[in-house]
């Protein structure tokens, strides 16, 4: 049985822009975009590691997330539990820290950009949850 690699995903999200960046060549899932986050350590909350993980990787100070949903999915090399949370509070200018590619997307754009598949229920998720709101 595959160990299960427990992640905290920030969705940060400013007006109707999501910020996404491109994962490098070498790393699991490479060349695809992705919302911003990373490995929650032992004895961390999602929380603490959402806070951690942007700030290293993005540059921003996440005062308060809400959760949008637990996504479980099984590649055939890894396994995956992404908690995912909508970033809405924080403080600081978005950027890459880690030289990847960043930018800030459209919501209804984020079907126009690679994503890996078990990123695809959060793409769905937006669309339901957030366009609807705004119509």
């Amino acid at each position: 049985m595959k160990k299960v690699v427990e992640v905290a995903v920030g969705v940060i999200k400013a007006n109707n822009k999501i910020f996404i960046s491109k994962r490098h060549d070498g790393q699991h899932q490479g060349g695809l975009w992705e919302f911003p986050g990373g490995k929650i350590e032992a004895g961390e909350t999602v929380f603490d590691a959402l806070k951690r993980e942007l700030k290293e990787e993005v540059n921003i100070d996440v005062v308060s997330s809400i959760e949008l949903q637990v996504i479980e999915h099984d590649y055939t090399d890894k396994s995956v539990r992404l908690m995912v949370h909508i970033v809405e509070d924080f403080t600081g200018e978005a950027k890459g820290l880690e030289s990847q590619v960043c930018q800030w997307v459209d919501i209804n754009e984020l079907t126009n950009y690679d994503f890996p598949e078990a990123n695809q229920q959060i793409i769905s998720r937006l669309h339901t949850t957030i366009l609807n709101k705004c119509e």
